[in-house]
């Protein structure tokens, strides 16, 4: 299994990702490649503000990572500040509580859609600050991961449940994480946008 630092070689592997995959005019992605960059990016959201993609080292299947597509390291630095009479500055002001709103709009959102594809009833939202709070990343993003229910999850389809997805010393990613597994990437990341566009009302049923 590789580290985490290997997984992501540069300083700052989400703004590699939001330069790889340009916002559309959709905010669910039609069929995005995820051989873009290195290492793969299964992504389900992509707006101007945010993006939403599969972790590539999950605790647990259809953990997802709803980040901001502009760099904030941490999550005080999307403050915006009282407005000023430089226009950069208010620009700047400007930009960051849009991004924070977007981020409040789309957590429900995607959290609908990973019950829907998952049938999870319960799931964390996580999100650091610094790595002393265990944040690998250095930019805002907050995950989002299933916690599913005895008998509900099936490790390769062998009738054997994973009940350490259910220990809560997991949740800040200190447990044992493993690589995304490619091919159930593709279809968990398929099946997320499609769910996604249900719940904006241009999907055709519920999954």
């Amino acid at each position: 299994m590789s580290s985490i630092n290997e997984r992501y070689p540069v300083s700052c592997a989400f703004c590699k990702i939001a330069k790889a995959y340009p916002a559309e005019s959709s905010p669910v992605p039609a069929n995005p490649d995820p051989e873009l960059i290195d290492p793969g990016c299964y992504l389900i959201l992509s707006t101007p503000q945010v993006m939403a993609f599969l972790d590539i080292m999950p605790i647990a299947p259809g953990h997802i990572l709803l980040t901001t597509r502009p760099h904030y390291e941490k999550l005080s630095d999307m403050y915006a500040p009282p407005k000023s009479t430089d226009w950069a500055s208010e620009k700047t002001a400007t930009q960051a509580k849009e991004v924070s709103q977007a981020i409040g709009e789309w957590l429900p959102i995607v959290s609908r859609a990973l019950c829907a594809v998952t049938g999870i009833e319960d799931w964390n939202v996580v999100q650091n600050n610094g790595e002393r709070a265990a944040q690998v990343v250095p930019h805002v993003h907050f995950h989002l991961i299933p916690r599913y229910q005895e008998g509900r999850r099936e490790i390769g389809g062998k009738g054997k449940v994973d009940y350490g997805m259910l220990k809560s010393w997991k949740v800040f990613g200190r447990g044992s994480r493993e690589d995304l597994d490619e091919e159930e990437a593709q279809v968990m990341a398929s099946s997320l946008r499609e769910a996604l566009k249900v719940e904006l009302g241009g999907g055709k049923a519920k999954l």
